[in-house]
């Protein structure tokens, strides 16, 4: 079984979280859950944004956080599913969205808020969680499956710690 490891990276600004998500988003495969937790204005819709580059959703497209929709869905090499589940209620209104047809399905899904369905999320999730240091300083925790973390991380432009 694969063990869980823990990375921690510091980002500098708004600019930075989307390059570090870049990067990870360019080595996303098909069936990747990212689940994201932080509080409002954390980074979490920034970091989609890069993630949805290096998965190589169009410029066209502006990412932008499904509040209100629950869903977004971007073309690129691998479908992005990209939900927000802060209006979510209880675990029965997310099981009405169908959740269960994109996870482990054939696109990556990307969950704003993922602490609130934590239990329906496959075990091999990705978990991110943006904290605030100030202003523009976040540090990003990223756990996930140990050999999988390694593979998404190498080349991150930023220093792990």
């Amino acid at each position: 079984m694969n063990q869980n490891d823990i990375k921690e990276i510091i980002s500098l600004s708004a600019q930075q979280t989307w390059e570090i998500a870049r990067s990870i988003g360019e080595k996303l495969r098909q069936g990747d859950v990212l689940a994201l937790s932080g509080e409002l204005g954390s980074g979490k819709t920034c970091f989609t944004g890069g993630l949805a580059r290096g998965l190589g959703v169009d410029e066209k497209y502006q990412i932008t956080s499904p509040t209100f929709t629950l869903i977004n869905e971007y073309p690129a090499r691998h479908r992005l599913y990209h939900f927000d589940v802060y209006r979510i209620k209880d675990y029965d209104e997310f099981e009405d969205l169908g959740y269960e047809e994109y996870l482990g399905g054939e696109g990556v899904v990307v969950i704003e808020w993922a602490e609130k369905i934590a239990k329906r999320l496959p075990i091999n999730t990705l978990w991110i969680t943006f904290e605030y240091l100030d202003e523009n300083d976040r540090k990003i925790i990223i756990k996930g499956p140990e050999n999988r973390l390694k593979e998404l991380m190498k080349d991150t432009n930023r220093e792990v710690v």
